[in-house]
């Protein structure tokens, strides 16, 4: 990936474009080039900003959607973000949702992709097989539609996590802490434009679940995409963009 990581205090972040601001958030297993194709179309036109969640490293105490939560209140005062629209696909469409009805003064819009917060088939969960490889290849390959999107260097990076201890039980302490924190008695209160885009073969967040989010979030409008699983950004980035840029059009700030 071709683009700067700025490094500030605590904080790691890709900063591009001018502009109107679109705040993205990765998940579980994420990073910051899950949003490449992202970046590369809306930083010609908006300023683009993507911080990188401390999952790994952060305090085992404070491992969780909350802590999470606090990670991206304290980074947005960081960069001094005023108002923007907020993007979280998987993990970080939870966090994107709590953030969003603890300060709806500053999200304008909210776009979730593949969100939890309502139900998942966590992979993160439990970790039977520590070490193994193929079975590790195999788990990431079934996030994706077309398992030859789980690259190489992709593999190798969730293994690397993964045969590590103190990295193991951050991503065990928060698959569960997104688990335990159900949102459907929350999201109701949530009046920001939204919009919903759901692979259709997506196994982790199946569509039923962007169904529930669609009828539990008012005025929300959910658009699925073929041939696609949990992460859209990533495996069909061209009709991500198209309907992403369509629905901001839509609906101005």
């Amino acid at each position: 990936m071709n683009y700067k990581i700025r490094e500030e205090n605590d904080f790691h972040y890709i900063d591009e474009g001018n502009g109107e601001i679109l705040l993205l958030l990765h998940g579980l297993f994420g990073a910051l080039s899950n949003w490449q194709g992202v970046i590369d179309h809306f930083s010609q036109q908006y300023r683009v900003i993507i911080p990188l969640m401390p999952i790994h490293d952060m305090p085992i105490k404070e491992a969780g959607c909350e802590g999470l939560t606090v990670f991206i209140e304290k980074f947005i005062d960081h960069v001094k973000l005023d108002k923007f629209s907020l993007i979280g696909n998987s993990l970080g469409g939870h966090v994107a949702l709590i953030y969003t009805l603890k300060h709806p003064e500053k999200v304008q819009r909210l776009i979730l992709t593949g969100s939890s917060g309502l139900f998942e088939n966590s992979m993160g969960g439990s970790y039977p097989k520590r070490g193994n490889y193929e079975y590790i290849k195999e788990r990431v390959e079934y996030t994706f539609y077309d398992p030859k999107t789980a690259s190489k260097e992709l593999v190798d990076e969730v293994f690397e996590i993964t045969n590590s201890i103190p990295k193991v039980m951050r991503i065990i302490a928060i698959a569960k802490s997104a688990q335990r924190n159900n949102m459907a008695k929350d999201i109701v209160r949530i009046e920001k434009p939204t919009l919903l885009i759901w692979g259709l073969n997506d196994t982790i967040t199946p569509p039923h679940v962007g169904h529930e989010f669609n009828s539990l979030i008012k005025g929300s409008e959910l658009q699925f995409i073929d041939h696609c699983c949990h992460a859209p950004m990533m495996e069909q980035p061209v009709e991500f963009n198209r309907i992403l840029d369509h629905w901001l059009g839509k609906n101005p700030v």
